[in-house]
């Protein structure tokens, strides 16, 4: 069973409500699928049970030895990455057109390492993660094998809770596919609602259930009525409502879920929805 929690854009408290939910559902599979900037970790302390490797794309090589300087690399290449049959390695996609050109031979196309996968044992459970090298690519495939790796742990229907990235391109398909129930945070801002629309939309398109929280709910009444009135009209139910609460910022700067924060008024309506969570995980449950 999969909760993914996901938002149309970033900054919405999605990784605050994702150690909340994991505080309280005590789950001990956690997977952080936003890799492009991954910190739900640092809401945990533990050590690395294991780590290994991530290879995605490739990138070509040029052999100076066999090269002769002809130019047809540099000719072909739709994206600049070879500049005097020198590699670009930022720029270069993989692609392999200067491969297939080279008249002699000399270019290659070699595995590069996109990323450290790590599986890290806290006093909560494991949490699978990623860092990425700096100008790596194929995120998509990275949360795809994070996703993979989490699954080989569950036992049964045990939840796992992931981080999904925000937005709406491959890195969040790759978070969202096959999920039983996606969690959408959003806020009422002008972009909050427009950004809403389009998670929606990716989430619909791949038949991924889904339920609704608005963070910050009592900034703009007249734009949370909005959102509510867009979700009635499109059957998504709202679960959770969470005030606007200055303790939040104590519980990332402590590095503590905010449910460790017993006055919080945003622990408690994050306490309430994982309640509605609840009921909703339990019928799909049963609907098999």
């Amino acid at each position: 069973m999969e909760l993914v929690i996901i938002s149309g854009k970033g900054g919405t408290g999605k990784t605050m409500i994702t150690a909340a939910l994991q505080a309280l559902s005590g789950t001990r599979l956690i997977a952080d699928c936003d890799v492009d900037a991954p910190n739900l970790s640092l809401y945990y302390k533990g050590r690395n049970l294991h780590t290994e490797d991530f290879y995605a794309l490739s990138k070509a090589k040029v052999d100076e030895n066999r090269c002769i300087s002809c130019g047809i690399c540099d000719a072909v290449c739709r994206f600049d990455a070879m500049k005097d049959h020198v590699v670009d390695e930022i720029s270069c996609e993989g692609c392999g057109a200067c491969v297939i050109a080279c008249p002699n031979d000399a270019i290659t196309l070699i595995k590069q390492k996109d990323a450290d996968i790590y599986t890290t044992k806290t006093d909560e459970g494991l949490i699978f993660r990623a860092k990425m090298a700096s100008g790596s690519d194929g995120s998509g495939m990275l949360i795809t094998k994070l996703r993979k790796n989490a699954r080989s742990q569950a036992k049964d229907d045990e939840l796992i809770i992931l981080d999904g990235s925000p937005g709406i391109g491959c890195p969040v398909i790759s978070s969202i596919t096959a999920a039983d129930l996606a969690l959408i945070v959003t806020e009422p801002t002008i972009s909050g609602i427009s950004d809403l629309k389009r998670v929606v939309g990716v989430a619909r398109h791949f038949n991924i259930q889904t339920a609704l929280c608005i963070n910050k709910y009592d900034i703009n009444p007249d734009l949370t009525e909005q959102i509510k009135e867009y979700a009635l009209s499109e059957n998504i139910p709202v679960i959770g409502e969470i005030p606007f609460d200055e303790t939040v910022i104590a519980s990332i700067n402590s590095l503590q879920p905010i449910t460790s924060f017993a006055q919080s008024a945003a622990a408690a309506e994050i306490k309430r929805m994982w309640e509605k969570l609840k009921k909703l995980i339990e019928s799909l449950k049963a609907s098999g």
